[in-house]
């Protein structure tokens, strides 16, 4: 059970260590772009072969489809509500709003971000084969950039780096909550009902990487950010056949 939670803290650490980047590193921003878009093309295949053809070949089309378009619906929805308070462009290293709202903003949308992910690491458990590299693999890439972005739009907040530090601490034991929680809540859950919430964790992450992802690769790094991206699939590809 406390492997689930420890994967978590794995995948969730990654923002952590974006964040020290980003406070005590000079990195270019289009670095952070190259980065972004190769964890595109790793989450997509991630939510691809691990969440959403797994899903469909144990708890059927329906299930997996239901659970699809409603993790896509429920995360633009939420998307919408925080983009609102500030943090429309949280995955950003520019253009931040200065007020302390915004600041709560993006730590509430890099949480909701990372709930889902980790409740999909946790349950990958139940199977009794060990953990899906693959997908703490495509999560922890993802959360890099992420905390680079994110934290440069909290300084630009007028948060310090103690505070900052604090806050990522935080989400590195929700991201290790939340699989402990995929992996204890889920446990005796029928095929079917596994299949739509793996399904719905899919849904987030490709909405997530359309609305926030996508757009920051490509706007730091150029056109090259889409050989990247692919190369990041490719990967995906290659861990889901190892």
């Amino acid at each position: 059970m406390w492997h689930a939670f420890m994967w978590g803290g794995v995948s969730g650490s990654a923002v952590l260590l974006g964040a020290l980047a980003a406070l005590f590193l000079p990195i270019q921003k289009k670095v952070i772009g190259y980065i972004m878009a190769f964890g595109t093309g790793v989450l997509i295949g991630a939510a691809t072969y691990e969440l959403l053809g797994e899903s469909v070949e144990k708890g059927g089309f329906l299930a997996t489809g239901t659970g699809f378009l409603a993790g896509a619906l429920v995360f633009t929805l939420l998307d919408i509500a925080i983009s609102k308070k500030g943090a429309s462009k949280r995955k950003r290293s520019h253009s931040q709003s200065s007020d302390q709202g915004s600041g709560i903003a993006i730590f509430i949308g890099t949480v909701m971000d990372a709930i889902p992910e980790s409740i999909m690491i946790g349950a990958s458990l139940l199977a009794g084969q060990g953990v899906s590299l693959l997908l703490v693999i495509a999560i922890f890439i993802s959360n890099v950039p992420e905390g680079l972005s994110s934290t440069t739009g909290l300084m630009k907040s007028g948060y310090s780096k103690k505070n900052i530090f604090i806050l990522w601490i935080t989400v590195l034991f929700i991201s290790g909550f939340s699989a402990w929680a995929g992996y204890f809540f889920l446990g005796g859950a029928s095929l079917e009902v596994m299949a739509a919430i793996a399904a719905f964790a899919g849904g987030g992450i490709i909405a997530m990487v359309g609305s926030t992802m996508m757009p920051e690769a490509f706007e730091e790094g150029g056109p090259i950010v889409g050989f990247l991206a692919a190369l990041g699939l490719f990967v995906s590809l290659l861990l889901n056949e190892l």
